[in-house]
């Protein structure tokens, strides 16, 4: 075990007090804030930082192209683990140590650190469901929330050119686990250290997806909540206050199981609430899903014209599994 996470997202953004009223309405708990930027925290101790476009601190290099995350630090499990992974990324590409963190740009273009970090304990309760002939909660209504906090950043996303071939550097170098892949779409990674079902996505530039030129691109990160009512809260306080939702709504994607909302981000791209994601382990077998809209969602609340059809079940395990077919 060596990378237990992301540690910190690095936002460069057009217009810093927009971003970070967008974050303290999404329910990040302020750390600091000026017209020169901001720093927000969630509740494992993780953070997401906003800077103008242009600050020095942002890296120089890298490619990707307009706002949003320009660089991802990802927590490591101790010292030893650090310097194991610092000598095998300079093996492949310049590093630079300032005693803290280990900076370097990855071969496609994205600017990443690693640090020593231990993210703090996280406790969830999620009430138990009732449902018919089976009563979980009986005489005991559900808690009435007044609000919510996302506890981790689960994973981040980039629209990658040669999006097949470049996450190796990934499962090569940082020992990051292929979990799932969509043909055509995207690559869905797992850090060693974690159980989440992936925390970085390499879509693919080209994909027929709006807003995809074959440009390297930030394009989403995912926030974690405790469960289905929690998003709920957070969805309907962005609405209060202003903020537009994603036209599709709330829906569960099939590829990790998870629930989603996305908002549209001015600091770029969108955040997304998340919340019953797939966990998983070494034992966890990858799929390729051959359909790729057949894993992009089991359901959404508002259904777009691409899923008016209901895609065909169609994926096979990459270990030469034959395809499943038939049965729901």
């Amino acid at each position: 075990m060596a990378i237990v996470g992301i540690e910190r997202l690095v936002y460069g953004v057009g217009d810093v007090q927009e971003s970070a009223r967008f974050f303290r309405d999404f329910g990040l708990r302020r750390l600091s804030e000026s017209i020169e930027g901001g720093e927000f925290g969630l509740v494992n101790g993780s953070r997401v930082v906003i800077l103008p476009l242009g600050h020095p601190a942002l890296p120089r290099e890298g490619g990707i192209v307009g706002q949003g995350v320009q660089e991802v630090i990802w927590g490591v499990d101790s010292e030893s683990a650090l310097e194991d992974l610092r000598t095998r990324v300079k093996q492949v590409v310049d590093v630079a140590w300032d005693g803290e963190v280990v900076r370097f740009v990855t071969p496609f273009g994205v600017p990443m650190g690693l640090r020593v970090w231990t993210p703090k304990p996280i406790v969830c309760a999620p009430d138990p469901s009732n449902a018919p002939g089976r009563v979980e909660r009986l005489n005991r209504p559900r808690r009435w929330r007044l609000g919510a906090t996302p506890r981790i950043i689960t994973h981040v996303v980039f629209a990658v050119p040669n999006y097949d071939s470049v996450y190796q550097f990934m499962v090569d170098v940082l020992s990051f686990r292929l979990t799932d892949r969509q043909l055509g779409f995207g690559n869905y990674l797992r850090a060693d250290g974690t159980n989440n079902h992936h925390n970085i996505l390499f879509l693919n530039a080209s994909a027929p997806l709006p807003g995809a030129d074959g440009k390297l691109r930030f394009h989403h990160a995912n926030f974690a909540l405790e469960d289905l009512d929690e998003i709920m809260i957070c969805v309907n306080n962005m609405i209060r206050k202003g903020w537009t939702p994603s036209e599709q709504g709330l829906g569960r994607h099939r590829v990790d199981s998870a629930l989603f909302y996305y908002f549209n981000c001015p600091a770029g791209g969108e955040a997304e609430f998340g919340a019953d994601a797939d966990y998983i382990d070494d034992n966890w077998v990858p799929r390729e899903w051959t359909n790729p809209l057949f894993g992009y969602a089991h359901f959404v609340h508002n259904l777009p014209p691409f899923l008016m059809q209901e895609p065909q079940w169609r994926f096979h395990y990459i270990t030469g599994i034959e395809p499943k077919d038939g049965a729901h």
